[in-house]
């Protein structure tokens, strides 16, 4: 296991943080991915989280799975009523610990971290990352 600054971590993040979705190239990368996105949440405040999935099921697994990863116990009970099979676009918010979800027309997959804290070197959005980065 690498151990990684600061300074690594926002550098990989940015990498992932442009128009253009960023393809992880090896089992390594997405390991130093994984390794940047869990130090900079482990020095936020708190997070807010854009799920981009194709489908309910996908979006809330994908959000699930990062929630987990990051060392939150996720209390989801998705609304059985918003199960569709359209694209949708999940927001949570750890401070809240609650989401909601609208349709989504866009073309990105992906998930999207939004970091808050007092040190404005850690603050801001990083991402798309890959819905299952933590699966």
């Amino acid at each position: 296991m690498t151990t990684l600054t600061i300074d690594e971590a926002l550098k990989i993040l940015k990498e992932y943080s442009c128009i253009d979705i960023k393809i992880i190239e090896s089992e390594t990368d997405k390991e130093q991915l994984r390794q940047a996105i869990k130090l900079l949440v482990s020095l936020s405040a708190s997070e807010n989280f854009g799920v981009c999935a194709n489908n309910y099921q996908q979006g809330f697994e994908a959000l699930e799975s990062y929630l987990k990863a990051l060392g939150y116990i996720p209390q989801i009970n998705p609304n059985l009523s918003d199960i569709n099979d359209s694209p949708i676009y999940i927001k949570f918010s750890t401070h809240k610990m609650s989401y909601y979800t609208d349709s989504y027309s866009g073309s990105y997959r992906g998930v999207l971290i939004s970091c808050q804290s007092e040190d404005d070197k850690l603050t801001g959005t990083y991402g798309h990352f890959p819905l299952d980065l933590f699966q």
